[in-house]
């Protein structure tokens, strides 16, 4: 049985906020987004900004005391689709925060849109309000492909939204995906050399997966060959190499020192707020480290905000034992790996607790040798879960 943690020093901290409206809910999509109503039902956007705003607010109030003194250093506002929100609405949710949390100067403020929700005038309101980050749920830019991935948008429209987005913010991110319903090789292509064509300092590529409980889960469209979505990935490794971009996470590129930090922060094993419906957190204290969850529906979340104050459906002390695999499964994300003493300052754990799966590892060609780096080989990499279930307890 491990002994309890005890951390010399508390890690960076991060602020997540989650929106949970979508225009349409995708038939991949496992995450927390609720379509929204019927503007009919009586509220002009299809759900009610102020109160969630409100909500929110009310949220953070609740977590100043178990973070109180330290320094917020990014912030991320995901979902959902946060660019629904009101330039206005965001304006007010920005500047509650910074009321009531120590954020550091010139920290990175990220948003995630999507391109149907991408209009100039708003995209300047959301830069005036303090947003300097912009994440662009691209997917693809070809029409056949956006329809079968059930998106809202067309390839016209995602050109549209990077070409605005890059004329207000100095960083834009691209998410896309690969290995789409019936996608060759030549299409794949297409899509990465559009988005390179923007020069913008970050992209994402994440290979499309059936998640549980989903439309596509239920329904799998045709899918290409695991040996067709290893050739684009390999492309498209080449063609961002080429590009001058690195690949610092397992689905990440960047331009030099244009890194997402807040997610850095989460593949680090760094501590985050989480505020909104269904948000997660993670704080961590001298003796213990804990995790949060809170209510996952807009509606219960803000019924319970309001009636009792508090969202958190569950709260708990993360189990040592627990502590080496969830470490490991963020650290190993990274290409450069971390140095090997932040395990033992992050999880508050010596790294004895962890030696037999580093042998394992090591052994099977999966885990660089050298010993100042927690870092996976390239076939690591390939095989990545295969290697962060070499630390299951």
């Amino acid at each position: 049985m491990l002994n309890q943690p005890t951390l010399t020093a508390l890690p960076p901290l991060a602020l997540y906020i989650h929106f949970p409206w979508c225009e349409k809910k995708c038939p991949y999509c496992d995450f927390n987004s609720h379509q929204i109503k019927d503007a009919s039902a009586g509220l002009a956007s299809g759900f009610d900004e102020k109160r969630y705003i409100k909500a929110l607010i009310a949220d953070l109030e609740t977590e100043v005391a178990n973070t109180w003194g330290r320094q917020v250093h990014s912030i991320f506002i995901g979902g959902g689709t946060p660019s629904l929100l009101s330039a206005e609405g965001m304006d007010e949710l920005l500047s509650a925060v910074r009321a009531r949390i120590n954020l550091e100067p010139n920290a990175e403020i990220t948003m995630e849109a999507n391109p149907g929700s991408v209009e100039t005038e708003k995209f300047a309101g959301f830069a005036k309000a303090g947003i300097n980050r912009v994440s662009l749920g691209i997917q693809s830019f070809q029409d056949e492909q956006l329809k079968a991935l059930g998106r809202i948008h067309n390839g016209a429209e995602a050109k549209r939204a990077v070409e605005i987005a890059t004329k207000h913010f100095k960083s834009v991110n691209l998410d896309l995906m690969y290995g789409l319903p019936n996608q060759s090789l030549k299409a794949a292509k297409l899509d990465t050399e559009i988005a390179l064509s923007f020069k913008t300092p970050h992209l994402s590529f994440y290979n499309l997966t059936l998640e549980p409980n989903t439309y596509f889960a239920n329904f799998p469209p045709k899918l290409p060959s695991d040996d067709e979505i290893d050739a684009i990935f390999e492309q498209n490794l080449e063609l961002l190499t080429q590009a001058g971009y690195k690949r610092y996470e397992i689905s990440a590129y960047a331009k030099k020192d244009q890194e997402c930090k807040h997610n850095l922060n989460y593949w680090r094993f760094g501590d985050y707020i989480g505020i909104g419906a269904g948000a997660h957190g993670k704080i961590s204290y001298p003796g213990k480290i804990t995790r949060q969850v809170r209510e996952r529906h807009p509606e219960t979340y803000m019924s319970a905000m309001e009636n009792k104050g508090n969202a958190v459906i569950e709260s708990k002390e993360v189990d040592s034992k627990d502590l080496p695999f969830e470490f490991m499964l963020n650290a190993l994300r990274l290409t450069a790996g971390v140095d090997t003493n932040t395990f033992s300052e992050r999880t508050g754990l010596p790294l004895s607790v962890i030696s037999k799966g580093l042998g394992e590892a090591s052994k099977k060609g999966l885990l660089d040798e050298n010993p100042s780096k927690l870092k996976a080989t390239d076939l690591g990499l390939r095989y990545l879960n295969n290697l962060q279930e070499m630390f299951l307890d």
